[in-house]
């Protein structure tokens, strides 16, 4: 399984985008691929310590715990990112 995390806030703008983006590269994987994805959602409003990490950076992408993008999410680097997380 690999986890693909997405770090923001509430009424976050890049966030919303940036949830949009992994949403859609989701969608065109083959369902046998994305049922191994598993998709987190974290606020740095309700952790402090992702507040203190993070807060100059949302959002932000990781997978399977490593940074992978923060403000900007591109498909195609995300989608080839996932493509090799995931062999």
């Amino acid at each position: 399984m690999t986890t693909l995390t997405i770090i923001g806030k509430p009424d976050c703008h890049l966030c919303e985008v940036a949830s949009e983006v992994v949403d859609a590269v989701v969608a065109e994987m083959p369902d046998a691929v994305a049922e191994r994805l598993e998709i987190v959602e974290q606020s740095i409003a309700d952790d402090p310590a992702l507040y203190e990490r993070w807060w100059e950076k949302i959002p932000v992408i990781l997978i399977d715990g490593e940074l992978h993008a923060h403000w900007r999410v591109s498909p195609d680097r995300l989608r080839q990112s996932l493509e090799e997380a995931m062999k």
